[in-house]
C-alpha cells in the first residue's frame, strides 16, 4: 500500500493467542515513536491517503490524542487498526475522525464471552459491539471487523452466525482467521500440555491451515468453515443486505462499491500490485473514503 506507515510498536495488551510477547521476548512489547517524529514522517508522504499499520494505532491514548491534534488541518484520509475498548473511549475516537480517520480495522475476534475470557482478552470482555459498530458509523468511519475461529467455545455453528452478525451489523468488511497456537505464547504451552498439536513444522504450513485440535469440532469442519465464512460474507447477496443497513442511498452506494472492491476484484488488485501502479488507483480509494467522512446528519 502506498504511503504505509508505522509509528508504534504491537499492542499494550497481552492476549492468550497472540505472538507480540515471545516476538519482542527480551525486549519492549510495546513503544511508540515521539509525535515530533510522527507528524514530520506524515509529513514528508505525498497526496492524501495514509495507511497506518500499527497494531493498535491507540494504544497509548496519550500519544494517540497528541498525534491527532498535529494531523487537524493536514487534509489526510487515512485507515488504522484498533481495539474495542479504544472506540467506546470518550472523545478519542472524535479527535481520530477530524483528523481524517475512514476506516478502522478492529479485534473482535469472537462473539462469545466463554472465548474472550478463555483468552484473556480482557479488552473486549463485557463491551457492547453492537455499540463499537454505531459508535464508528455514526462518525462516518467504516469497519474492517478481524474475527478467529477455533476456540474452545466454537462448534460448527459459530461460522455462520459470525457471518450473519457481521453483516446485520453493516460492518463493510471483514477478515476471517483460524485459530493458530504460536510458539511461546499461553495458547501454545496449553495446547502443548494437553497434547492437541498435531506438529511444529512451521515450514509446511500456512495460517489457513489448522494446526492444533479443535475441542467441539474437526479440523475439516474448521478448514471448510473458515472458507465457507469469506464466501458468503463477500457474496453480492450478504454485500447488498449489509448495505441496506445504512441510512442513505449514497451510504448503501459506498458500502457496495468498498465492500465489493475489497474482496470480489482480488485478481484485478493482484496484478494491479504486481505492477506496482497501486498508486493510480489511489484516487477512487480516497474518493470512496471521503464519502465515509461526511457524518450522517442527526
Amino acid at each position: 500500500m502506498p504511503n504505509s506507515i508505522v509509528v508504534s510498536r504491537k499492542c499494550p495488551h497481552v492476549c492468550d493467542f497472540c505472538y507480540k510477547e515471545a516476538f519482542f521476548e527480551g525486549g519492549k512489547s510495546f513503544y511508540t515513536q515521539t509525535v515530533d517524529a510522527a507528524l514530520a514522517e506524515i509529513e514528508r508522504l505525498p497526496g492524501r491517503h495514509l495507511y497506518f499499520l500499527d497494531d493498535h494505532l491507540f494504544g497509548n491514548a496519550r500519544f494517540a490524542t497528541a498525534l491527532f491534534d498535529g494531523m487537524r488541518g493536514m487534509g489526510r484520509l487515512w485507515q488504522a487498526a484498533g481495539t474495542v475498548q479504544a472506540v467506546l473511549r470518550p472523545g478519542l475516537l472524535e479527535k481520530a475522525v477530524e483528523s481524517g480517520l475512514r476506516s478502522l480495522f478492529v479485534g473482535f475476534e469472537t462473539v462469545n464471552a466463554g472465548n474472550l475470557t478463555e483468552q484473556r482478552k480482557w479488552q473486549n470482555i463485557d463491551r457492547d459491539y453492537g455499540a463499537v459498530i454505531r459508535r464508528l458509523h455514526d462518525n462516518g468511519v467504516m469497519v474492517n471487523g478481524s474475527f478467529v475461529f477455533g476456540m474452545d467455545e466454537d462448534d460448527p455453528s459459530v461460522f455462520d452466525r459470525t457471518v450473519e452478525w457481521a453483516v446485520g451489523q453493516g460492518i463493510e468488511t471483514a477478515t476471517f482467521h483460524i485459530l493458530t497456537p504460536y510458539p511461546g505464547t499461553r495458547l501454545y504451552d496449553r495446547m502443548a500440555k494437553a497434547e492437541r498439536l498435531l506438529h511444529s513444522d512451521w515450514d509446511r504450513y500456512d495460517t489457513r491451515t489448522v494446526v492444533f485440535k479443535p475441542a467441539r469440532m474437526s479440523g475439516r469442519e474448521l478448514e471448510d468453515g473458515y472458507w465457507r465464512a469469506y464466501r458468503d460474507f463477500y457474496k453480492w447477496g450478504s454485500i447488498l443486505r449489509g448495505a441496506g443497513t445504512k441510512p442513505t442511498l449514497r451510504g448503501k452506494a459506498r458500502h457496495a462499491a468498498y465492500a465489493g472492491g475489497w474482496k470480489k476484484f482480488e485478481p484485478a488488485w493482484d496484478l494491479v500490485i504486481r505492477a506496482k501502479k497501486a498508486g493510480r488507483a489511489l484516487p477512487l480509494l480516497e474518493t470512496i473514503l471521503t464519502g465515509f467522512g461526511t457524518r450522517p446528519a442527526r
